[in-house]
């Protein structure tokens, strides 16, 4: 049997972590065992849903490397993939349904079925519809919907008897014959429920694996008896335990950033945050932390899911976004600093003309990083001449090593080829000529050429901002 996984997003709005982390592991699971990612867009909450999200939504899947082998954009045998182009399917099924007398027509207002609810809780019941009550609310409505040309909305009639499910994750999850009552399948709008459209899809679609947040445990009963109903094979279940924040609620916009686009405008890299994202509820055979994609693919599996709840620490993230930085190539890391340098410092045509330079720039600063966004505050020491500071004059001069930087200057006019062998050289050699303390000639030369107590190697930093600008630092400061 082929495995098939799929990731159904709604997009009414941006991917969010919890999303990207329940569309990584069915892409991992698919991988993990040779089957095919599906790729399915849940759009048909018409007014909340928007081309632009869905736009963005496979802009940063495909960012993160998760790339489906059917889909909206991409061809495949158990099209169409967006629930609005499949309306004609779930109303086909749906009378059915009709038909065989396994679900019927309501004919009542929303505010009616609200106010049976009111009704029942009034009573301490738990509210759950019979065909009983609502055939009765359809009989004072029927001949207003008919002469008004109005639908009915249908409702399935869910068989009264205890349910198990067999979850991946969670393990055996036993439903009561009270845990639901009877609900809809489609609305008068002529729209599908969710638990009616998804099943219909996930089993036209061929879906063998369900992969999906344990939000949606409490709704697995009502697919399971549409399941049954249908006579469609019931896929396997594994519902993935909730993410929460620091605080151990549920993660939301007020511990931080919470979507996939609001890293990459932070300057993630989509290999750190999937690695984080693998690591919210499963973990590696040798608890290995760094992590490529293809590694996982390889070992992924539900035996190492975690039932508890994964908790989000963003500093994790942000150190493990560093560890990537560090280990890109200095190539790629070119292009990936340009949307946060062009056209902050550098315009375009400055960014490729400056290239070699650019590059070394950011490899200097690399140990600095935790996140692109970072670069144009941390490349100023580059190109903004620090203030002269005054206390830090007076210590020198009590050190001696005045004469010292005077003689750095001087050697560093006298080198033909400035690059940073030369410039080593030189600087050594002022220090040994001065008979001075490494430690009092060292750390004041970089708070006087960079105005900071550390950054880059110094050598490094003084090669590439140049021999004029590195004695105009030095001259301003000895000149008080």
């Amino acid at each position: 049997m082929e495995i098939r996984t799929r990731f159904a997003p709604s997009p009414t709005g941006y991917l969010h972590v919890g999303g990207a982390r329940t569309a990584l592991f069915s892409f991992l699971y698919a991988r993990r065992h040779g089957g095919k990612f599906i790729l399915r867009i849940e759009d048909t909450d018409l007014e909340r849903s928007e081309k632009i999200f869905e736009d963005q939504l496979l802009d940063d899947l495909k960012w993160l490397g998760l790339n489906w082998d059917e889909g909206p954009d991409t061809d495949g045998s158990y099209g169409p993939y967006r629930q609005s182009d499949r309306l004609e399917v779930y109303r086909q099924f749906a009378n059915k349904l009709v038909e065989e007398g396994k679900a019927y027509e309501v004919y009542a207002e929303p505010d009616d079925i609200g106010k049976l609810r009111e009704e029942i809780l009034a009573k301490s019941q738990a509210p759950h519809y019979t065909r009983e009550m609502l055939e009765k609310l359809s009989t004072e409505k029927i001949d207003e919907y008919k002469m008004s040309g109005k639908k009915p909305a249908i409702y399935f009639s869910m068989p009264r008897k205890d349910w198990i499910l067999n979850d991946l994750v969670k393990g055996n999850v036993n439903f009561t014959e009270d845990s639901t009552g009877d609900f809809a399948i489609m609305r008068s709008s002529g729209l599908p429920t969710y638990n009616f459209a998804v099943v219909v899809d996930d089993a036209l679609m061929k879906i063998t694996h369900v992969i999906r947040g344990d939000d949606h445990l409490s709704n697995t009963v009502k697919q399971m008896a549409l399941y049954e109903s249908f006579g469609f094979p019931l896929p396997a279940f594994a519902h993935l335990s909730t993410i929460l924040g620091p605080d151990r609620t549920r993660l939301s916009k007020r511990h931080g950033s919470t979507s996939v686009g609001e890293y990459r405008k932070r300057g993630f890299l989509p290999e750190a945050l999937v690695n984080y994202l693998a690591l919210l509820g499963w973990s590696h055979p040798e608890q290995k932390e760094m992590m490529s994609i293809e590694e996982m693919e390889k070992l992924f599996d539900f035996d190492r899911v975690s039932k508890n709840p994964a908790v989000y620490d963003e500093k994790k993230l942000t150190w493990m976004n560093g560890r990537y930085i560090r280990e890109v190539s200095d190539e790629r890391l070119y292009e990936l600093s340009k949307p946060f340098i062009v056209p902050k410092m550098f315009s375009e045509e400055e960014y490729v003309s400056n290239k070699k330079w650019i590059i070394q720039s950011i490899k200097s600063l690399k140990t600095e990083l935790e996140e692109l966004s970072q670069l144009p505050e941390k490349m100023e020491i580059f190109f903004v001449k620090p203030e002269v500071d005054h206390d830090l004059f007076v210590n020198v001069e009590k050190a001696g090593v005045v004469q010292a930087y005077k003689v750095l200057i001087d050697l560093y006019e006298s080198i033909e080829d400035w690059n940073v062998e030369k410039i080593t050289e030189a600087t050594k050699k002022a220090v040994k000529d001065s008979k001075i303390k490494a430690s009092d000639f060292y750390h004041p030369l970089r708070k006087i050429l960079t105005g900071k107590e550390s950054g880059p190697d110094l050598v490094e930093f003084i090669f590439l901002i140049g021999r004029e600008n590195t004695i105009a630092r030095l001259r301003k400061f000895l000149e008080g």
